[in-house]
């Protein structure tokens, strides 16, 4: 087994393990959703809101687990091999921190939910960024368009072009803390924005490469 995966299946137990303890000291209705103001909207039955984000995390590393061995293009995958086994480590993370949010607020602990996970997003962009520069074509991971899918020269400057782009796209969101009312956009409207410039970006390098 890869250290990262150790790594990460052992952030999966320590998730089952703390949901098991806590149990009982948990109201029988858990805040579960947040709006884009922080507040709480939504509510689930404390069993399945202590049990879903550990058995998500599981699910995903199955997922990760096989895409390296499933895709067609795997060999690609494998010369970016180390930025994936990060990236996979730094959603297990990213999906524990959330988990220990939601557990520290029903415990009392009020606090804004939005802007606590403010750092955890910018990190996370930045650092989908690094892999999206450093990863190859495949048909799992990175930005798979028509045209990036077709040529690995539009694959290979879309992904440079877009990696910048996310980057910047984290260091946006963390300007969600200083303006507060607006936190939401400064995380979520750079990330859109790059999805749609790098789908018509690879179609524009895509039409000059066929004149």
């Amino acid at each position: 087994m890869r250290k990262a995966n150790i790594f990460i299946l052992a952030v999966i137990v320590l998730s089952f393990a703390i949901g098991i303890y806590l149990y009982p000291s948990m109201p029988e209705q858990m805040a579960s959703h947040w709006n884009a103001a922080g507040q709480v909207d939504g509510y689930m039955p404390k069993l399945l809101a202590l049990l879903i984000m550990p058995i998500i995390s599981a699910l995903l590393l199955l997922l990760f687990v096989a895409i390296p061995r499933i895709d067609p293009l795997k060999e690609n995958i494998a010369k970016f091999r180390k930025y994936f086994d990060r990236f996979v480590a730094l959603i297990i993370i990213f999906l524990f921190y959330l988990y220990l949010l939601t557990l520290l607020w029903s415990f009392g602990l009020k606090f804004n939910m939005i802007l606590m996970l403010v750092p955890a997003f910018a990190a996370l962009f930045y650092y989908i960024g690094i892999l999206v520069e450093h990863a190859k074509r495949n048909w799992f991971i990175g930005i798979r368009t028509p045209w990036t899918m077709s040529s690995d020269r539009v694959w290979d400057k879309t992904h440079r072009r877009g990696g910048k782009l996310f980057k910047a796209s984290g260091i946006i969101a963390l300007l969600g803390i200083v303006f507060q009312d607006h936190a939401f956009w400064f995380v979520i409207a750079p990330v859109i924005a790059t999805a749609v410039y790098a789908f018509v970006y690879s179609y524009t390098e895509y039409r000059k490469e066929k004149k």
